[in-house]
């Protein structure tokens, strides 16, 4: 089966209004049927000072969301885009999916930044794999969100969950960070579990994590350049995909086990 993806690297202002027309403009580019990938936040807007939450819109917020959703419908294209979602009375960092039949899936991240813990986001508890139509089949997908690209385990997990595919959304533009290590990760997690990886980041001169595409045998099918807003669609075969690695684990030695059941409160 052939998949075809449209990444969208915009930036991610605390201004709804200007996040929709990036995202409607990366939208335009897509085809029929493609996933389209926005980044983390890209919705609500995101940045390491999460005060704006404060005053943020919540009636603009939802309304945003309800664009996006219809904007799937209207084009024909599964949308995956970052936003902070106020819910169950607190404020959670997602990862939604539009997909062209409506409705939408939410995938709250689980392991939070530190300064989303100081701004009292909550973490999720779960790691689902989503079933994403084509025209050819089923095309199971495992969502991920920014620093989580640091925890080898989560990844594996969705691999062996069934997922064929990780989407990851990122909002990774810090003047700190070690050039080229974040880019190191994303090829790892792909040829690790020998998955196709698309990544999206937002537009930032500071960014230090590319928006791209990774073959399950770590090589890099298209990237974009960073710090600026842009655009590339990459269409791949799922045939690449594979266990061969995973299957060779010994996992009578070191067995990674996920427990829903237990929750880290700390």
């Amino acid at each position: 089966m052939r998949i075809s993806a449209t990444i969208g690297q915009i930036p991610t202002p605390w201004d709804i209004n200007t996040n929709l027309a990036s995202i409607e403009a990366v939208v335009a580019e897509s085809e029929p049927d493609d996933l389209v990938l926005l980044p983390e936040g890209a919705i609500s807007g995101y940045a390491p000072d999460l005060s704006p939450l404060a005053t943020l819109d919540q009636a603009l917020l939802a309304d945003a969301i309800e664009r996006v959703a219809e904007l799937a419908r209207r084009r024909g294209v599964h949308i995956f885009c970052g936003s902070l979602l106020p819910a169950q009375g607190g404020w959670w960092n997602v990862a939604l999916h539009f997909p062209p039949s409506g409705g939408r899936w939410v995938y709250r991240k689980i392991n939070l930044a530190v300064n989303e813990r100081a701004a009292a986001l909550r973490a999720g508890t779960e790691l689902p794999t989503r079933q994403v139509r084509q025209p050819d089949g089923e095309l199971a997908v495992g969502v991920q969100l920014c620093r989580e690209i640091r925890y080898p385990e989560q990844w594996q997990h969705l691999a062996r969950s069934g997922a064929q595919a990780f989407v990851y959304l990122t909002n990774a533009a810090s003047p700190e960070a070690t050039p080229g290590v974040w880019r190191s990760h994303l090829i790892s997690r792909a040829a690790e579990n020998q998955r196709f990886l698309f990544a999206v980041n937002l537009a930032d001169p500071r960014q230090h994590c590319p928006s791209m595409v990774v073959s399950p045998r770590g090589d890099v099918l298209a990237e974009l350049p960073p710090g600026q807003a842009g655009t590339l669609r990459v269409t791949v075969d799922l045939a690449e995909v594979s266990d061969w690695t995973l299957d060779q684990q010994r996992r009578d030695v070191v067995d990674l086990r996920y427990r829903p059941d237990v929750h880290d409160h700390a």
